[in-house]
């Protein structure tokens, strides 16, 4: 994978704002010059109409997906009509096929499946496990949450790989909308399907460690309760266990003391001070790997001293 390619393809929504997807847009001439250029452009989906054709508001004029050009068809699939109404209100990217004219109108022809074709050739089948990229967040279940890697084109994120500290649901750590970095795990190679994780890019449990100390008194949030005990998250790779108190609740807020912490058994010991009810919305997340660093072999969350190894492979 090329740094050239993740720019180039990146999720809806990345090239809104970009001077060269303005350019494009602002006349007719513009079009016809993205046609001739084979660019892949972005603009706002604004209804659909009985044939399931979408209709993107251009800024010079209207656009026209047609229903068998709004999505690519991947392993015998077929476009669901939630697919392509959900797309309305939203960013999609595109390709301009021809202006047209209709009541002495023009309009744009449009394909999202071609830009996605394109994305799949010449970025997505590129890649391997290990590989980093860009993601944003488009739906939550919960069993995960699915990102767009490119041009629309979605991969899931299982619930285990969002991070080390357990979560209920992902609404917990993400939003809909939400930029990520995400490293590729799996690939299917049959159907063409990838599967990413994310829990790698947030932190060993040593780099997440540094910044707490014995005797701190500090914020984190119930993940887990056990009859042996409550496990408090302090970051989303980092979470300590503190004694069992009747009436806290998952998704509480807590005040927890550090009583003790020991590596050798990636353990960390806390006095629960206080709690309250609210549930916190998903924050910014912190990524423990340079922007420029594209690809990892092998994590290793667990310290070196611990017999528990914790790790991902890649290579």
């Amino acid at each position: 994978m090329t740094e050239f390619s993740q720019k180039k393809y990146l999720p809806e929504g990345s090239l809104l704002g970009s001077i060269a997807n303005f350019e494009y847009l602002s006349s007719q001439r513009g079009l016809e010059r993205a046609i001739a250029d084979g660019a892949i452009l972005e603009a706002i989906a604004t209804s659909c109409d009985l044939s399931r054709d979408l209709t993107v508001d251009l800024g010079c004029m209207r656009g026209i997906i047609r229903r068998n050009d709004v999505a690519l068809v991947q392993d015998g699939d077929s476009v669901k009509d939630i697919a392509i109404i959900s797309r309305v209100g939203k960013a999609v990217c595109f390709k301009v096929l021809a202006i047209c004219e209709e009541n002495g109108r023009p309009y744009a022809l449009l394909s999202r499946k071609n830009a996605q074709e394109e994305c799949m050739r010449s970025f997505v089948s590129e890649l391997i496990p290990g590989d980093i990229i860009d993601a944003r967040v488009t739906h939550l279940e919960h069993f995960g949450a699915f990102v767009d890697i490119g041009c629309g084109i979605p991969s899931l994120l299982s619930i285990d790989c969002i991070s080390v500290s357990r979560i209920s649901h992902p609404r917990d750590r993400f939003y809909v909308g939400m930029p990520i970095r995400a490293v590729i795990r799996s690939i299917d190679e049959e159907s063409g399907r990838i599967f990413v994780s994310h829990k790698e890019l947030l932190g060993t449990w040593e780099e997440n460690i540094e910044r707490f100390n014995i005797g701190q008194t500090v914020m984190g949030y119930v993940r887990s309760v056990e009859e042996y005990g409550i496990f408090i998250e302090l970051t989303p790779n980092l979470a300590g266990l503190a004694e069992y108190h009747e009436g806290i609740k998952v998704g509480d807020s807590a005040a927890v003391y550090i009583k003790n912490i020991i590596p050798e058994r990636m353990k960390i010991k806390l006095v629960i001070i206080d709690t309250a009810k609210n549930r916190e919305a998903p924050g910014a997340l912190e990524y423990f790997v340079p922007d420029e660093l594209r690809h990892i072999d092998l994590w290793r969350y667990s310290p070196k001293e611990n017999q528990r190894v914790i790790e991902s492979r890649f290579c």
